[in-house]
């Protein structure tokens, strides 16, 4: 059975994003009852940090020892990915002792080289890439909150970063339409846009860049947003604050949304910057919905590709 991992959201299928999404709110309807189904029983999940993590760190963790197994913190002091020793060479040790990889890392290229050199399923769990665990998350968060996806209409206003070619490419898998504003030259990859509209034409759904915020936001049924200056660009974040001031979500913003339209974030906010206080706390916020549902989503996604095969 060939290794399976989860480096981009285009790894799933649309019937495999599913198969995880329902499995996910299997696994989180035991939380009340503390009732735990002992799926990963004996299983070791390696957690390599190159980036810290408040989310990232607990969700997994207690993901594994709810499930029965353990989870070892691997931070950028034990490893140094590449600078003490070569990914080549951690992806061979691991596989030793490990069941399971997740990585937290800058570039993309070290979740790619970890998952091919490693025979064990491997996870990314960040990336200047991709979010992909995010997105899972955010989109079981937003089937909890509506009877379907069917018509929903997503807008992300903000950098064209790692959430963002998430969410696109998962409305691409699952048939929803998503309008992304972003200032000029902080658009998402145009290659990641292109591959997810030929996905949009299999599925139906829509995928829209534009530099104008209300246009984005009119009509939306959830406005999400992310920081304008992520971990690593902080001598970007003078510049990018001129940049994006624009793109703040604010009531005045969301004003243009339906009336009922979610607040999203994947978090951390700095509030007062790209979201006021206001859109933070409001009973249209999910925020903190999306941020529990990490466990619940990364939980799916380790039970699915233990499951799956490896090499």
């Amino acid at each position: 059975m060939a290794k399976r991992d989860f480096r981009r959201i285009f790894d799933l299928s649309t019937d495999e994003v599913w198969a995880v999404l329902d499995l996910a709110r299997e696994l989180k309807r035991e939380v009340p009852v503390k009732q735990f189904t002992r799926r990963l029983s004996d299983r070791v999940l390696a957690m390599v940090f190159e980036k810290p993590s408040l989310r990232t760190r607990c969700t997994f963790e207690i993901a594994m020892t709810q499930m029965g197994g353990a989870a070892i913190y691997l931070g950028p002091h034990e490893i140094g990915l590449g600078k003490r020793e070569s990914v080549h060479d951690i992806a061979r040790n691991l596989e030793r002792w490990f069941d399971l990889v997740m990585i937290r890392t800058f570039d993309q290229k070290n979740v790619d080289e970890l998952a091919r050199h490693c025979a064990l399923p491997v996870i990314n769990a960040l990336s200047d890439y991709e979010h992909p665990c995010q997105a899972m998350a955010d989109f079981l968060t937003l089937t909890e909150k509506r009877e379907s996806l069917e018509g929903l209409r997503l807008a992300y206003v903000g950098d064209g970063n790692n959430i963002c070619h998430s969410l696109i490419a998962l409305s691409a898998r699952l048939g929803t339409e998503i309008r992304v504003a972003s200032p000029e030259g902080y658009s998402p990859c145009s290659r990641l846009v292109e591959r997810a509209r030929v996905e949009a034409q299999e599925t139906g759904a829509r995928i829209r860049v534009t530099t104008d915020p209300a246009e984005a936001v009119a009509s939306a049924d959830a406005v999400y947003t992310d920081v304008w200056a992520s971990m690593g660009q902080e001598n970007e974040a003078e510049e990018r604050r001129a940049a994006f001031t624009p793109y703040q979500v604010n009531a005045e913003l969301v004003a243009g949304a339906d009336p009922d339209a979610f607040i999203m974030h994947d978090l951390p906010a700095h509030r007062g910057e790209e979201i006021t206080d206001e859109m933070m706390d409001s009973p249209r916020s999910i925020v903190f919905d999306q941020a529990e549902n990490r466990l619940h989503a990364q939980k799916a996604l380790l039970v699915y590709l233990d499951a799956h095969g490896r090499d």
